[in-house]
C-alpha cells in the first residue's frame, strides 16, 4: 500500500510529464533484463510500473488523491474499519447495524445526537459499504519496455513479448500509437489472491538511420545528382514499405519537399500518413568538366534576397 507519488519521486502536484519522465527513469534503471540477478530491483520494478498506471488515470489518480483508493488502487477503509476481510473493531458486522446498516448511527450514539448533521452523517456516507467484505485484491502489475523497430512500428508489424513467466506472446500494434503508450496485457502480471495483475507494456519506438516520424508522417532527406535536379528524372526512394519510383520534377533545388501519400504511420481512423521526401542536391567534388561549364556560365539572380542580404 505504498503512496505511488514516493514511490515514483515526485511531489504530489507533479504533472502527467513529470510522471510519465520519473517512471521511464525507474523503468529503464530497474527493468528485468538489467537486473536479471537482482530480485528486489525487479520488484521495485513491478512496484514503480504499479504506481505509474494508477497516478496515469486521471480518475484513478483523483480517487487517491481524495483517499477513496489506497496505493493499490482497492477501497480504502477509513479509521481501519473494513480490514481483515470485513470485520469491524469490537467484533461488529454489517448485521450488527440491522437490515439498514447505516454506520451514521453507531457514531451518532458515540458522538452525540448534535453531530447527525455534521461530523457523523458525513461518517455515514463515507460507510455506506460499512461491514461489507472487500473484494480480494489483484496480484501487482509487472512492467515490460518493448523496444519496436522503427519500420515495424510504422507498418504495424507483431511484436513478440517475452513475459516474466517465460512464455512469449505476439502483440499487435495499435494503429495511432505514440511512442511512451503504454499497453495493457490482462491478467499477465503477478498472481494475488483474488487473481492476476496485468502485464504494463511501454512501447519504444527505436530510432532510424534515415527515417525521422514527425506526427503521422514519415520524413526522408534524398540525396539527388545535379542533372536530375536540373533536367528531373525518376529515382528510387526508400519508404517503410520498400523502395519506390519516384518523380522529380526538372529544376528542382535542395529543400524541395516531395509527397508520397499514404506511406507514413497508420491513423486510429483507418487512414495514413505521407511520407515526405526532401531534396538535396549532391555536388561531386573536383569534377574539371563541371568547374569548365560554371566557369563560362553565370547565375546573375541573387537566392539570398529573400534574407536582406
Amino acid at each position: 500500500m505504498a503512496d505511488p507519488y514516493k514511490t515514483l519521486g515526485v511531489e504530489r502536484t507533479a504533472s502527467e510529464a513529470d510522471i510519465k519522465k520519473a517512471y521511464r527513469k525507474l523503468a529503464k534503471e530497474l527493468h528485468p533484463d538489467r537486473n536479471k540477478d537482482n530480485p528486489k530491483a525487479t520488484e521495485r520494478f513491478s512496484q514503480a510500473t504499479q504506481a505509474y498506471d494508477l497516478l496515469n488515470d486521471k480518475d484513478k489518480r483523483a480517487r487517491f488523491d481524495r483517499g477513496e483508493i489506497d496505493g493499490d488502487g482497492n477501497p480504502a477503509a477509513p479509521f481501519g474499519f473494513g480490514q481483515g476481510g470485513g470485520g469491524t473493531p469490537g467484533g461488529f458486522r454489517g448485521s450488527d447495524f440491522g437490515e439498514s446498516g447505516d454506520a451514521s448511527d453507531l457514531f451518532e450514539g458515540l458522538f452525540g445526537g448534535a453531530q447527525r448533521g455534521g461530523f457523523a452523517s458525513g461518517l455515514g456516507g463515507a460507510f455506506g459499504g460499512f461491514g461489507r467484505r472487500q473484494a480480494a485484491a489483484k496480484g501487482a502489475n509487472i512492467g515490460y519496455s518493448l523496444a519496436v523497430p522503427f519500420i515495424d512500428a510504422a507498418t504495424l508489424a507483431p511484436q513478440r513479448v517475452t513475459l516474466a513467466d517465460g512464455k512469449t506472446i505476439d502483440l499487435k500494434l495499435p494503429a495511432g500509437f505514440d511512442d511512451g503508450m503504454q499497453m495493457r496485457l490482462t491478467g499477465k502480471g503477478q498472481q494475488g489472491p483474488g487473481g492476476a495483475g496485468d502485464g504494463m507494456v511501454t512501447i519504444n519506438v527505436q530510432p532510424h538511420r534515415f527515417f525521422v516520424r514527425d506526427g503521422d508522417n514519415v520524413r526522408i532527406d534524398l540525396p539527388v545528382t545535379l542533372g536530375e535536379a536540373v533536367l528531373g528524372a525518376s529515382v528510387r526512394v526508400p519508404t517503410v514499405e520498400g523502395a519506390v519510383m519516384l518523380s522529380v520534377p526538372a529544376g528542382s533545388t535542395s529543400g524541395k519537399t516531395l509527397r508520397l501519400r499514404g506511406r507514413g504511420f497508420h491513423r486510429k481512423d483507418g487512414t495514413r500518413g505521407d511520407q515526405l521526401v526532401t531534396l538535396m542536391v549532391d555536388l561531386p567534388t573536383q569534377d574539371a568538366a563541371l568547374a569548365e561549364f560554371l566557369a563560362g556560365w553565370s547565375d546573375t539572380r541573387n537566392p539570398r534576397a529573400n534574407l536582406g542580404v
